[in-house]
């Protein structure tokens, strides 16, 4: 990700040159964060960080773009001559990709120049926002698929070159096992899967015809589309004819694919078809604008299905146009230590948490199964050999006391001093982390309906301070209106 410097809102900038000649020498600290689930679900899976290393990585101001922000008659010599030497030397800590994430959790912790922390902000928000938001989506479908096989077919419906390229390897990481990007899957080490479309029936004089040359051609990988003219009347009994030609010259076939109309009726008279034809293990594959609520639906009456191929409603997001995640000033540094900041909301969902904070995630540990997240200060630890009292942070009256419980850090260093010293890891690597973490939760919390609230909560010292910042506000405002 090179040549991205200029991708940034430009009030940024106009900060930065702000900061420069009133506090180039202050310190902030700003939390990535999300306030709401997306789709109505209980959770999302964090998604985008790989590209925010890159992004880290190769920032800088080329002559370019010193010349074009020169142009606009807005910027001064000297903040321009700073930007010519422009590189991140900050420290950054986030979460794990692929992990399981919550509303308010910091995903990532930056600690830089508040020069730096300020640029980075819309590009991180870009990346991990759009990326977060199909991840999850993918991880929602693939739910409801119950082990179905799911493909993500989303490229000529995405947003764009970009969204399509890491959407698709963010539905890798949701659950998805291929895609149909074929330079997605070249740049990630994904599967790439696909077959014919309509247009390679209707290129041919039959539909006979066109099943038969593509057989001869993928003779141990035929999948046909079944549904050009009619699904039940000629798409199947053609392929049924194929499949017995496959046969007969030593080869098995796949399967079929339905595009269009009822799916769950058409299924079910295909399987009967295709097995009392001999053809028990000829696999169906489903695709037509589906989604998680679609495939719950198919699933409910028995369709008979064995992979799903979803395009517009993964990779677009489908019922959620955005995360909606953002970045917030948590933090100044002053004499060496951190003051906690906050900024007040009339919606108590918009007050953010403040000070330089770490999140801990507790587990059962007589069965491994993840019990809440606490959201500390940095420095504090969890004696993990004492009962622990939780409580939620708006209604405190709920409370829980945890005992034979383990506790995990989930914020881990990415990068100090503007250097990266995290850990790489592969798509394949990340997706398989992801699934790994998906199992510590139970399925009341992962469930794409109605699902049960996970408990995220502050400590005792983190909400002290939140409640101290938020009284002090209230009582400066009476001051000064009454």
């Amino acid at each position: 990700m090179k040549d991205l410097a200029l991708l940034t809102d430009f009030y940024q900038l106009s900060m930065m040159q702000g900061y420069f000649f009133t506090k180039p020498d202050q310190t902030a600290v700003f939390d990535v964060f999300y306030r709401k689930n997306p789709s109505g679900g209980g959770y999302a899976i964090f998604c985008g960080l790989n590209e925010v290393v890159d992004y880290i990585e190769n920032l800088k101001f080329s002559d370019d773009d010193i010349a074009y922000l020169k142009s606009l008659n807005f910027f001064k010599p000297e903040f321009l001559e700073f930007l010519r030497g422009f590189k991140f030397s900050g420290e950054i800590y986030a979460m794990d990709e692929g992990q399981i994430v919550f509303p308010h959790e910091p995903l990532i912790r930056v600690k830089a120049n508040i020069m730096e922390a300020q640029l980075i902000e819309t590009a991180i928000l870009n990346t991990i926002n759009f990326q977060t938001l199909i991840a999850t989506k993918s991880s929602r479908i693939n739910f409801s698929a119950k082990g179905d096989s799911v493909m993500e077919f989303g490229l000529r419906r995405a947003q764009g070159r970009s969204a399509g390229i890491y959407g698709a390897k963010a539905a890798i990481i949701g659950g998805c096992s291929a895609t149909s990007n074929v330079l997605a899957a070249n740049k990630f080490g994904v599967p790439a899967i696909g077959t014919h479309s309509h247009s390679w029936i209707q290129s041919f004089d039959s539909e006979l015809e066109a099943f038969r040359a593509y057989a001869k051609i993928y003779p141990n990988s035929t999948l046909l589309l079944v549904d050009t003219y009619d699904t039940l009347a000629s798409g199947v009994p053609n392929a049924i004819t194929i499949f017995k030609e496959l046969r007969a010259s030593g080869h098995e076939p796949l399967g079929i694919r339905i595009d269009s109309g009822d799916l769950e009726y058409l299924t079910k008279q295909a399987r009967k078809m295709l097995d009392a034809a001999g053809f028990e293990n000829a696999k169906i594959t489903a695709s037509n604008d589906l989604d998680e609520y679609a495939i719950d639906q198919l699933k409910l009456f028995d369709a008979k299905i064995d992979s799903w191929g979803i395009g517009t409603r993964l990779i677009t997001g489908g019922d959620s146009s955005s995360l909606g995640g953002v970045y917030k000033l948590s933090g100044i540094e002053k004499d060496g230590e951190i003051i906690a900041k906050i900024k007040i909301s009339n919606d108590p969902r918009k007050i953010n948490n403040p000070g330089y904070k770490q999140v801990f995630r507790l587990y059962d540990k007589d069965n491994g199964m993840a019990l809440a997240d606490l959201i500390t200060l940095d420095g504090e630890s969890i004696d993990e050999s004492a009962p622990l009292e939780i409580f939620h942070p708006l209604y405190t009256y709920k409370r829980k006391i945890l005992t034979n419980f383990s506790a995990h850090k989930l914020l881990r260093p990415v990068f100090k001093e503007g250097k990266f010293v995290g850990v790489r890891r592969t798509v394949s690597e990340i997706a398989r982390f992801s699934k790994e973490q998906k199992s510590k939760f139970w399925l009341e919390h992962l469930r794409n309906v109605h699902p049960q609230s996970y408990k995220v909560d502050l400590s005792q010292r983190l909400w002290d301070i939140r409640k101290s910042l938020i009284n002090e506000c209230n009582l400066n405002l009476k001051e000064k209106y009454v």
